[in-house]
Formats: C-alpha cells, sequence, structure tokens
C-alpha cells in the first residue's frame, strides 16, 4: 500500500509542475508586452514632441510654366511643382483656351516645399530673379494675360510677405522699372495637360526649350548655385 500511496504522488505531481511552469511563462509573456507597449508610448510622446514637417504650398505666375517649372524642381526643399492655369473664370480650360486669351487664367504653377528646408521668401527672392516683375502681361516673346506677373497667395502670412517683398524691391533700385506684380488671392488650380507637366526636363531639345528655357535654368544655376538640390 505504502508503495502504491507513493506511485500515486509521483504521477500527481507532474501535472502541478506543467500548470506552474504554463503560469509562469503567461507571467513573462505578459511582462514582456507590457514593457514593450510602455516603450511604444514613450517612443510616441517623443515623436509628438518633435516638430514634424509640413509641406506648405506656394503659386507662381511669370510667364510660361515650361519656364517657371524648370527653375523650381530644380531648388533645394521643392518636393514637386505643377504647371496649371489658375485665376480665370472658365473651369477646367484647356491649352487652347487660355490660350485665347478669353478665359482670363494664367499660366503658373503650384510649388509643394518643404518649410523646414527652404522659406517662402526664399522662393520669392528665386520667382523674382527668374522673370521680369516690371512687365505684367509679357515674358520675353510671349504676351497676353496668361503670362502675367502674379503672386497668387494662400494666407495673409504670404500675401503680406510678398508685399514687402515688392516694397524692399522698388527701394533697393535693382529694376529700372516699377514692379508691376499683382497679388491675387490663389483659386482653384486646374492642372495643365500632361504633356506639359517636367516639359524641359523631358524635351531639352525643343526649340522653346532650347531659346529660352535654357537660358532662366542657367540664370537660376549661376545666381542661386547655393540651392541647388544635391
Amino acid at each position: 500500500m505504502m508503495s502504491n500511496t507513493k506511485v500515486a504522488v509521483r504521477v500527481a505531481e507532474p501535472p502541478r509542475s506543467k500548470t506552474l511552469k504554463t503560469l509562469w511563462i503567461c507571467f513573462l509573456t505578459l511582462a514582456a508586452l507590457a514593457t514593450l507597449c510602455l516603450n511604444v508610448s514613450a517612443a510616441d510622446v517623443q515623436d509628438k514632441d518633435q516638430p514634424q514637417p509640413e509641406e506648405l504650398v506656394a503659386t507662381f505666375a511669370g510667364g510660361c510654366f515650361w519656364c517657371t517649372e524648370a527653375v523650381f524642381e530644380r531648388m533645394e526643399g521643392v518636393n514637386d511643382v505643377i504647371s496649371g492655369y489658375i485665376g480665370g473664370t472658365v473651369r477646367n480650360p484647356t491649352y487652347e483656351q487660355v490660350c485665347s486669351k478669353k478665359t482670363g487664367h494664367a499660366e503658373a504653377v503650384e510649388i509643394y516645399y518643404d518649410p523646414s528646408k527652404v522659406s517662402f521668401d526664399e522662393l520669392l527672392e528665386v520667382f523674382f530673379k527668374t522673370h521680369d516683375p516690371t512687365t505684367l502681361n509679357r515674358q520675353g516673346p510671349d504676351s497676353g494675360p496668361q503670362y502675367r506677373s502674379s503672386v497668387f497667395y494662400h494666407n495673409e502670412e504670404q500675401r503680406a510677405a510678398t508685399e514687402a517683398y515688392i516694397k524692399k524691391l522698388d527701394e533697393s533700385g535693382e529694376f529700372d522699372r516699377k514692379i508691376v506684380t499683382q497679388l491675387e488671392k490663389a483659386v482653384t488650380f486646374y492642372p495643365a495637360e500632361e504633356y506639359h507637366q517636367d516639359f524641359y526636363r523631358k524635351n531639352p531639345n525643343y526649340g522653346y526649350c532650347q531659346a529660352i528655357v535654357k537660358d532662366k535654368v542657367r540664370k537660376f544655376n549661376r545666381t542661386f548655385s547655393d540651392k541647388i538640390k544635391k
């Protein structure tokens, strides 16, 4: 009988040991998960404490958008440049309609930029240096209201900054004539047809690109060598 009792005890022990082992594994797993959650929460708080870069947009019209786009897409801090039409009365205008000078639109570019890398004032500096802001509806061989010089501001900060920059340019005497660049509130921007996007990059040997766009790009490269994308 004693022998049988001992055997019975030995048989009963393994399940108890297995149960304790399972509980111990569960405890360690929960402890590890709790530690992981605390680390993730701490990382989230740390990330929220760090300022996150925010993409902003500026909209400029300064003659043919092939030229303006080719200049700004080379600029450090600029993420994307889209050619299109803004400031008119016709919805979803075509290039042919805008060229008819009857829609009121300007050929313009929307510039998406990282304010942690480039400021709006720096964009204004490049804009005013790479087109003629003293001729309202003409840039080189291109004439008409669709080629007007205009800054389409998206908020009061952009409007005030542009006004201050134009005043500074006029007072500096950098230009022989008064700045005539218009300030217009940004309205609906219509992206131009696909073949207009990245036109200079895709068609560097096109006649207009060789005659006009290339010189503007060279001027940007010479004047703003420190602002060229690496």
